[in-house]
């Protein structure tokens, strides 16, 4: 009696014994998963910021001059008070938010006295490489807590094959900054299975994509509809996070735009003003509505297209809103006249978890399917990094040793006979050399316009002649694209014009782009 009566009151050992070897076990077991979890994050940093720095050094070629003339430009200018600024500066369709991330950089160098060119081209590209890496972190474990291990891996694989992302996420474009912080809001979005919402982070992260580039609005507006939608207390989503994150965002970038700009400007306004409904970018080329479906959706997905429809079809129901906003994206970039393949970069976050699933399932074709993926990517990749379209870079870095003879007594003055903005400018050679191109803004219903360059490629020898009447006003170098050669060739040989370096461009030359640039100095 009296050992039952211990029992009862004390309990026996030996259970306690088990209670506490299980309580071990479980302890052990969680402390495992943890390292496992906390291994696995820091291998998938570590690689995710080598593979991004590696990405960024093998990326050496021009794509469009927004990289240059609505960032580096700009920031420079900011920063060294001398520079061009093109005509949606002076007209304020632009945010000085997004240059303002540059001209912090280069304020830096500046005050340290390390303002080299160098530093001054690459420090930007690294700090958009390792913004893309931390999205690529993020974005990974995202997948993780959505799908399995073995899917989130096929999905981390394809995005990372992808070689559009490839050639423009470490490039100085508002395109770029908008699909990463379009990658990083998704992690914090009220997905099916998501464990880390959170609506003030997600928020956050789409008014910065906004103020960065205001059409960012196109891509987020069917999963802003479906967050509110799916929220139960809609005026408390309204007025507790879209209304506050929405005014700050606007309130701030306002202030940064009328310090700069010397005067109240909204930006946003003016940009909708001149790009939607008097159609300025019309100017800039035009094609017909169904370009994006056949060229440029296709060209951007790559050899991701016949998974992202297959995946489509095993994913519809789960991420319909995902489908949702690539396909409301497409349609309503497809109603704007001017149209390019950056334009829709920021839905490639969407497309990768359909391409994911869809590689995932193909189970023991998905190695064969993952090598093709693989190999047509990298070679893509690789091309149009290293290769198509690197002579407009080039070329600076030969303008730039002109620098030094900057004080002779004949200084350098450089003019750019090709198509505007061809090339960057004071942001690729850092000293005041006087350097001149063929201007080309949109007719802003001045009176007597004229598109500098338009006139210049109707008749060449003409526009020269008239531009130089004396042999004292002639610049001492001309760069040129190789098909102008011919055309101005007396002009050349009549003012003793010597071709001093030939540079590679492209294999592909199309219209006024040559597939070589020429640089021309007067003896």
């Amino acid at each position: 009696m009296e050992n039952i009566r211990s029992r009862l009151i004390f309990g026996n050992k030996g259970d306690d014994v088990k209670l506490r070897k299980r309580k071990s076990q479980l302890y052990s077991k969680e402390s495992e998963s943890a390292l496992h979890d906390g291994g696995l994050r820091v291998r998938v940093v570590v690689f995710c910021l080598v593979f991004r720095l590696i990405n960024c050094v093998l990326v050496q070629t021009s794509f469009v001059p927004d990289e240059y003339w609505q960032a580096l430009e700009v920031s420079h200018r900011m920063v060294f008070d001398y520079g061009y600024q093109t005509w949606e500066w002076t007209e304020g369709i632009r945010g000085y938010s997004y240059p303002l991330l540059f001209a912090f950089i280069y304020k830096i160098l500046h005050f340290l006295s390390y303002d080299s060119v160098f530093l001054l081209i690459w420090l930007p590209r690294i700090i958009q490489a390792l913004l893309a890496a931390f999205a690529d972190v993020k974005f990974f474990f995202l997948i993780r807590t959505l799908q399995s291990p073995d899917v989130a891996n096929w999905t981390f694989f394809c995005h990372l094959c992808s070689w559009f992302s490839w050639y423009c996420c470490t490039r100085t474009l508002t395109n770029s900054l908008e699909t990463t912080l379009t990658y990083l809001a998704l992690c914090y979005f009220p997905l099916p299975g998501s464990k880390q919402h959170s609506s003030n982070k997600y928020l956050t992260l789409v008014a910065l994509a906004v103020v960065c580039r205001p059409t960012a609005l196109i891509v987020w507006f069917p999963l802003l509809m479906y967050h509110f939608c799916q929220e139960e207390n809609k005026l408390r989503i309204i007025t507790h996070n879209y209304i506050p994150i929405g005014v700050v965002a606007v309130v701030m970038s306002t202030l940064i735009d009328c310090i700069f700009y010397e005067k109240l400007t909204l930006v946003q306004l003016n940009f909708l003003k001149f790009n939607i409904f008097h159609g300025v970018a019309d100017f800039y080329g035009s094609h017909p509505w169904h370009w994006y479906l056949t060229q440029g959706f296709p060209v951007v997905m790559g050899t991701h297209l016949p998974l992202f429809l297959h995946g489509c079809t095993l994913a519809f129901k789960k991420y319909k809103v995902l489908l949702a906003a690539v396909v409301w994206t497409v349609i309503v970039y497809s109603f704007l006249p001017h149209k390019e393949f950056r334009f829709i970069y920021p839905v490639l976050p969407f497309c990768m978890v359909f391409c994911g699933i869809s590689l995932a399932s193909l189970k023991e074709w998905r190695r064969a399917a993952a090598f093709v993926l693989l190999l047509s990517n990298l070679t893509a990749a690789l091309y149009t990094g290293l290769v198509h379209q690197r002579g407009t870079l080039d070329v600076m870095s030969h303008i730039q040793t002109l620098c030094d003879t900057s004080s002779s007594s004949t200084p350098p003055d450089v003019l750019f006979l090709m198509p505007c903005h061809s090339t960057p400018l004071y942001s690729h050679v850092h000293c005041p050399m006087k350097m001149r191109f063929l201007e080309c803004p949109p007719d802003l219903g001045e009176e007597a316009y004229v598109d500098e360059a338009d006139s210049f490629y109707d008749d060449p020898l003409l526009w020269l002649r008239k531009s130089f009447p004396y042999k004292s006003s002639l610049p001492t170098h001309l760069v040129l694209f190789d098909v102008l050669e011919t055309e101005i060739s007396v002009f050349l040989k009549g003012n003793n014009f010597v071709r001093t370096a030939e540079i590679f461009h492209t294999h592909f030359p199309e219209g006024r782009v040559g597939g070589s640039i020429f640089i021309y100095e007067r003896h």
